[in-house]
């Protein structure tokens, strides 16, 4: 599932945790920052109030902070044990250490001491080794105190516009393509190419985005995967039953296979996906079509292919009401959808990028803007970057890696060496 964020954004990127580290302490909550490293990322461990809590040995847990320069820091960890006894196994940059305990109450119990040789993120992992009840306690937050002057440390705070799950979420970054003024754009085509381990379930590679709607590939579950189709209605709302019947998006025609419905809490409007089971290391290509109906309402339409097999398929097509326009604010995004995944890097190839006027004149995208969203900007996570290799720009996010990329950059790709693309316009599927 696609989900747009509307309202989180702000104009200042000030790191949260920043303010809360005052007197050279900060409060980690695991309700923001943790996650199920083994045997698989999962929601299970994590209780009704924002604790970890778990019972089998063979789980392992990860706890994330990000440190900007080398320090000192001591661990505590605030938790509790229900029954007897519990013992930890905690690992920090490579060194080990014991947990205990023995209350039944909420209580700081220290870790341990830890040298940190250079800026970036920090994990700290957890596995219990011993229980008296049917769990090793639950841990609430993380306690990061350091006497290094001038130590800014940055998490996930607190949970203010729910930021626990658009935190463990990740931040989902963006390309802007710079595209020729004062033409009517008729068509949009990029590609995309995802490479091996950099496609965990979540991942949303969002290929040609424009101002109603988005089209791109996703991964739903480690055996599903999608091609996802998606305009808005005119009519503001989370709630696609409350759309007046005159504002709905009306679906016109769709591929074989291509399953479609309406979609909401992310605006509202008509959506379509073919379960397909696109590859990593594999090359797509994805068209689109926008164009005015000359009745006041414009038809979106969009075409999808393995780029080697040189086929296209259609997805579907749509008209939006109240609506008179071309392709306006082409853009590529990469979002994770899954908070139980955000601690995976997922990193995706956006290359060939072209628009076509209505003239049948192509104009290739060699320009592209950098952009993250609240996440991001806010300060709350810092594992966001994009760039340029060549002819093909990439976008990266989640992963904890270090250092990201300022937003407002702008990247220049090279000439894309095959030309515009070759298509046969006669040829495409209507249906």
């Amino acid at each position: 599932m696609r989900t747009i964020r509307l309202t989180f954004f702000l104009t200042v990127c000030i790191s949260c945790s920043a303010l809360l580290g005052a007197d050279g302490r900060w409060v980690v909550p695991v309700a923001g920052n943790a996650y199920r490293l083994a045997p698989s990322p999962a929601l299970r461990g994590f209780g009704r109030q924002a604790t970890l809590k778990w019972s089998d040995f063979e789980d392992r847990y990860g706890i994330y902070f990000h440190v900007d320069r080398p320090c000192d820091i001591r661990l505590a960890a605030v938790a509790n044990v229900d029954h007897g006894k519990a013992e930890l196994r905690v690992v920090a940059n490579e060194q080990e250490f014991e947990l205990l305990l023995e209350q039944p109450e909420f209580r700081e119990r220290p870790i341990g001491s830890l040298r940190l040789e250079q800026a970036g993120y920090v994990r700290i992992e957890l596995q219990g080794r011993t229980k008296a009840g049917d769990n090793f306690g639950a841990i609430r937050d993380l306690i990061v105190t350091s006497d290094t002057p001038e130590l800014t440390v940055t998490c996930v705070a607190n949970n203010d516009e729910n930021m626990f799950y658009w935190g463990r979420r990740g931040p989902s970054v963006h390309l802007t393509y710079r595209v020729p003024k004062g033409i009517d754009i008729e068509y949009a085509y990029s590609e995309i190419m995802v490479k091996p381990g950099d496609d965990p379930v979540g991942s949303y590679f969002m290929a040609n985005g424009f101002a109603e709607g988005y089209f791109g590939i996703q991964v739903n579950r480690e055996k599903e995967r999608r091609v996802l189709f998606s305009v808005w209605s005119p009519f503001q709302t989370d709630d696609p039953r409350s759309i007046p019947p005159d504002q709905r998006v009306e679906l016109l025609a769709r591929g074989p296979e291509v399953q479609t419905g309406e979609f909401g809490n992310e605006g509202s409007g008509g959506q379509s996906y073919l379960i397909y089971r696109w590859s990593a290391g594999k090359t797509y290509r994805f068209l689109t079509r926008v164009v005015p109906n000359g009745d006041g309402s414009t038809i979106y339409t969009s075409w999808f292919g393995d780029k080697a097999a040189d086929e296209w398929r259609l997805i579907a097509s749509f008209r939006r009401p109240k609506t008179s326009t071309y392709c306006k604010g082409f853009h590529s995004f990469l979002e994770n959808f899954n908070p139980n995944t955000g601690h995976l890097a997922r990193r995706g190839g956006f290359a060939n990028v072209w628009v076509c006027d209505r003239d049948g004149q192509w104009h290739e995208c060699l320009q592209a803007r950098f952009s993250v969203d609240a996440t991001g900007r806010g300060g709350h996570r810092l594992d966001f970057a994009g760039g340029v290799e060549g002819d093909t720009f990439y976008l990266r996010n989640c992963g904890f890696f270090s250092p990201p990329t300022e937003p407002g950059t702008n990247f220049i790709r090279s000439l894309s060496p095959l030309g515009p693309p070759q298509i046969d316009w006669a040829s495409l599927p209507r249906q």
